[in-house]
């Protein structure tokens, strides 16, 4: 079994040739060196050193071992080191993001492509929310879930990301757009609710509920896309969040308008199993995420 001390020392001492020097390098007194020096001198059955006047000399086997043991420490240096040496260029792997459609959609392209900048050998592989929550984290099935996080396993890491608001999305041309927005007028509106399950009732109704009122949602959808392209061609109006999509939502013929109601921002995050969390290119990819979804939420840099 190799000894990686002894090799440090020998190593100190093949670049100093002085035992003074080799323990003031490496922190220890030259008493320590000497000894090391004799378990070295008979582990490889030479003296290594020698005196020469006032100082000491390699031995040629010495000067064989030089290079060989620093590339050998450096080599080891790198095994233990998080993340030392990792260079995205050479990474070849394909990570999985479960996330909400909405990001998707505003954020496949840009994250793709800075990606494939820095390591083209990556893969992004999106699923869609069916396995929301953790498991599919714990159970290693994804690497990253993305979205409005909750019901996460207790070791799960997260890491916000942005804070939108809520807006409302009606056709060009919508009556609810011609005056003010009230309260009222909003719940006397045909919406559109969205959700995988099936779920009518939200936030805004419990809003409404508190102002006495109630609001019609006339049909609920399981996607954001779905519900933008039917409120582009019908008089029910949406959700969205705001600043986002708008080239999308100008392009369908579509109005954002602000919801007259007290409404907490949506909080987007991301959430990754702690096996990942030293990995420098899961590491990697977190940050590339990150970057993306702040850039094109309009936000400051995400907190860890």
């Amino acid at each position: 079994m190799i000894d990686l001390n002894l090799l440090r020392v020998l190593d100190a001492l093949l670049q100093d040739n002085s035992v003074t020097l080799a323990a003031e390098r490496l922190g220890t007194s030259p008493a320590a060196i000497s000894r090391t020096l004799a378990r070295l001198r008979r582990a490889v059955g030479d003296p290594l050193l020698v005196r020469a006047g006032q100082g000491l000399v390699p031995t040629p086997r010495a000067l064989e071992l030089r290079d060989q043991v620093a590339e050998l420490l450096r080599g080891c240096d790198d095994v233990l080191r998080p993340g030392a040496g990792f260079d995205p260029v050479h990474l070849q792997r394909a990570f999985t993001v479960q996330s909400t459609e909405l990001l998707l959609v505003g954020l496949a392209g840009t994250l793709t492509d800075h990606v494939h900048a820095e390591a083209p050998d990556v893969d992004v592989v999106f699923l869609p929310e069916a396995l929301e929550g953790g498991p599919a984290l714990r159970q290693g099935l994804v690497d990253v879930e993305l979205g409005v996080l909750g019901g996460l396993d207790p070791e799960i890491r997260t890491r916000r990301l942005a804070r939108k608001t809520l807006v409302g999305v009606a056709r060009a041309g919508h009556p609810l757009l011609e005056g003010r927005i009230t309260a009222r007028r909003f719940a006397a509106a045909g919406h559109i609710g969205i959700s995988r399950h099936g779920r009518r009732l939200g936030p805004i109704d419990r809003a409404l509920d508190g102002l006495g009122l109630r609001r019609r949602i006339a049909v609920v959808v399981p996607s954001h896309t779905s519900a933008m392209l039917l409120a582009r061609t019908t008089d029910l109006v949406a959700l969205t969040v705001a600043d986002w999509l708008d080239d999308t939502i100008d392009a369908l013929g579509l109005r954002t308008f602000p919801i007259p109601l007290a409404l907490d921002p949506v909080e987007f995050g991301m959430a990754w199993h702690p096996r990942n969390s030293a990995d420098p290119g899961h590491r990697w990819f977190r940050d590339r995420l990150a970057a993306a979804v702040t850039a094109a939420a309009g936000a400051g840099p995400a907190a860890g």
